[in-house]
């Protein structure tokens, strides 16, 4: 087993560089030179109208890249027959679908089966970023979508989870551990649902009593929020001070003891991420540099490229065969 392991890592270092060769900042100046400014008008005219864009684009993206890489698996409807991504459970509140569909009908429009909707939610992200404070940053493109969507193959890491636990998911990426505590740095823009923190507020880890490493005023707001609301499961800001801001206030809070998901505000205290934590809440630049690296690199996790899978004309379905 051990030696079969072996042969597979092999395998993949030999095989990513070639896959990632494929990609380059540029890649549709010829095909489409318009391609990038098209995506970028329909996010600023959406990120006027509703500013929570950047969070739900930086979740779709995430939760696409880390199941069978970055190629838009995570778009697929599902049919009677065949259900797709989008019935797993962690994607069931994942949002956006409708921006990546008017971006690819304006692409269509101007090139007709040529830009990827894996490179369509990469640029879109980029642009949602940068548009809520964050770095702007060049991505490298040239995905192309995949061809399968299995929501038995969605396996992400869990809100719950300690900071090692949460390592292991992101080294079977690619990513250090610098890498993943930036990542998560996007919740500064994000939410969460009640459900996902509540024992935090009143059964941490069944002791009938609120999670310790939590701020006592937090614990009584969120407990108001979770409790007060109509909705069935309500959301609460996990930035509490710049909630639709791509900044470093994120860490500051979690130094605070204001981290509203368990992995959060484990980050701020466990030994191995408490300096990155600390460093970022200090240091905004550091921060936002380390954010746009982190960024690119997610964009390029198992990648499709060449001739491998396609170029959607609908991100919502695979092409027919002709």
């Amino acid at each position: 087993m051990v030696c079969k392991m072996k042969n597979v890592v092999l395998v993949l270092l030999f095989v990513l560089p070639l896959a990632l060769a494929d990609l380059r900042v540029g890649f549709y100046n010829s095909t489409c030179p318009q391609a990038e400014s098209i995506v970028r008008q329909v996010i600023q005219k959406r990120f006027g109208a509703d500013r929570s864009i950047t969070a739900a684009l930086l979740r779709m993206h995430f939760h696409d890249c880390f199941v069978r890489g970055c190629e838009a698996s995570i778009l697929i409807d599902s049919t009677a027959k065949k259900p797709s991504e989008k019935t797993a459970g962690p994607n069931f509140s994942v949002r956006g679908y409708d921006i990546i569909d008017e971006a690819k009908k304006s692409l269509e429009a101007a090139c007709p089966s040529t830009v990827s909707c894996a490179d369509i939610i990469t640029l879109a992200t980029r642009d949602s970023v940068f548009l809520a404070g964050g770095p702007s940053y060049n991505v490298p493109t040239g995905r192309r979508d995949g061809l399968v969507s299995n929501p038995d193959e969605v396996d992400l890491p869990a809100p719950s989870l300690s900071v090692s636990e949460a390592l292991q998911a992101f080294t079977a990426k690619g990513f250090t551990l610098t890498e993943m505590v930036t990542l998560l740095g996007g919740h500064s823009v994000g939410v969460a649902h009640c459900g996902l923190f509540e024992d935090r507020l009143s059964n941490f880890q069944g002791t009938g009593a609120p999670d310790p490493t939590m701020d006592s005023s937090l614990v009584a707001k969120l407990k108001g929020i979770c409790g007060n609301s109509t909705s069935n499961d309500p959301t609460a800001f996990l930035d509490q001070s710049t909630s639709f801001i791509m900044d470093n206030q994120f860490y500051k809070q979690i130094m605070q003891k204001k981290g509203v998901l368990q992995i959060d505000q484990e980050l701020a205290v466990d030994k191995s991420s408490a300096g990155i934590v600390s460093r970022f809440a200090s240091d905004a630049n550091s921060f936002k540099t380390s954010f746009a690296s982190a960024m690119v690199k997610m964009g390029n996790v198992q990648v499709l490229t060449g001739n491998a899978g396609e170029i959607r004309r609908n991100c919502r379905a695979f092409n027919q065969p002709k």
